[in-house]
């Protein structure tokens, strides 16, 4: 089938990006596994040929185009080689959007055009250890005093935690207040007080960089605060859908990637004088798996084009995001037992392909999160 979602100008922009991605990225990204990080100047690189921030205004240095399609093709581009460790998808997708709709013109100044060219990595921080899902249970605390905020508490699983050099922080300014007691701060390297954990040893996306971030009395200057304070709830749940989007994004690619690798596989790998693509079976199970992975990219790149129109709501985004990861999980699964053994084997790319796709239905807002969503716009 046919996408009638992009126009010339974004075909050029994915070979360029294609182009980029052979060159700097996939030959170097099973090292960078092995090392558990990427190194910084692959996104100077990036930056310099204006991969990042792409709806950034020009002036800062971005591409000045307000189009999530640009968005989408780097995140297809990176899944389609497996380089799950390059974040330039929460930098692109989910942190941008903070400094764009919530930083005064001062901050922009001082922080996107570094953010643009690759410089500065973003991160985002809400998760605690003991507050996932449920935001407003976090413990993170944020004191006034004077012209600065005591910043207290500790944060987890963030992604770019170890390269990040501007951190969005979710603290409670007034904890009596629930969830409505919450504000954002933009945390930077070197500021006293904070100090990164162990980079966090996970069972897929090995070289992406997800740490353990601690805050004792940092001093953050009243500058720092992002947006007003007490509406940190507010815009976390604004963004998400945006978020979830591009989770939806990586999971399309995915199910496609993994069901292109495996359908060469059956049509080479053969048993009792045959391709085993051609037992039924095996050509059943590829049949719904081609199926079901072309239904999910007609409903996401329909969520991109509700999204770039301003429509896409928050129950469409959960309902793009738990479908295609649940979607995800299963495909690489079933292409894991086409493979037999040879699945099992880290030299094959489907094998990495399952590792990854686990924490697809847990960040960004579980399935289970993603389902009550959908349940309460129902009315329940």
């Amino acid at each position: 089938m046919n996408r009638n979602l992009f126009d010339d100008e974004h075909l050029m922009f994915r070979d360029a990006f294609r182009r980029f991605a052979a060159e700097e990225i996939a030959p170097y990204h099973e090292q960078w596994e092995k090392a558990g990080i990427v190194p910084r100047d692959v996104w100077q690189k990036a930056g310099a040929l204006g991969f990042l921030c792409l709806d950034a205004p020009e002036k800062y240095g971005g591409g000045g185009v307000k189009d999530f399609r640009y968005n989408a093709i780097v995140t297809e581009e990176l899944t389609r080689i497996g380089a799950t460790g390059v974040g330039f998808g929460l930098h692109n997708d989910v942190a941008a959007p903070y400094f764009l709709h919530y930083a005064n013109d001062a901050q922009k100044e001082r922080w996107l055009p570094k953010m643009c060219t690759g410089e500065w990595i973003t991160a985002v921080a809400m998760t605690e250890p003991n507050a996932g899902s449920d935001l407003a249970g976090m413990q993170m605390t944020a004191v006034k005093q004077d012209d600065h905020y005591l910043l207290n508490g500790q944060k987890t699983f963030i992604t770019n935690g170890i390269n990040s050099d501007l951190i969005i922080v979710a603290a409670k300014t007034d904890p009596a207040a629930g969830h409505k007691g919450i504000s954002l701060f933009v945390v930077e390297r070197g500021m006293a007080g904070f100090t990164r954990g162990r980079n966090l040893e996970k069972i897929g996306l090995k070289a992406q960089d997800t740490a353990e971030l601690f805050f004792d009395n940092v001093q953050i200057p009243v500058e720092n605060l992002l947006g007003e304070a007490g509406r940190g709830f507010y815009y976390l749940m604004r963004q998400l859908p945006q978020e979830r989007l591009s989770i939806a994004v990586m999971a399309a690619a995915a199910c496609e990637t993994a069901l292109e690798t495996t359908v060469q596989f059956c049509q080479e790998r053969e048993a009792f004088g045959q391709p085993i693509g051609k037992f039924q079976h095996n050509r059943f199970q590829l049949a719904e798996m081609h199926s079901e992975t072309q239904i999910a990219r007609v409903f996401v790149d329909r969520c991109i084009a509700e999204h770039n129109q301003g429509q896409l709501t928050a129950p469409d985004a959960a309902m793009a995001k738990w479908w295609t990861t649940e979607l995800q999980k299963r495909v690489v699964d079933q292409c894991v037992q086409l493979h037999g053994g040879y699945g099992y084997m880290l030299e094959y790319p489907i094998a990495k392909m399952y590792l990854d796709a686990r924490v697809q239905q847990i960040y960004g807002g579980t399935t289970e999160i993603m389902k009550e969503v959908i349940g309460r716009s129902l009315g329940f």
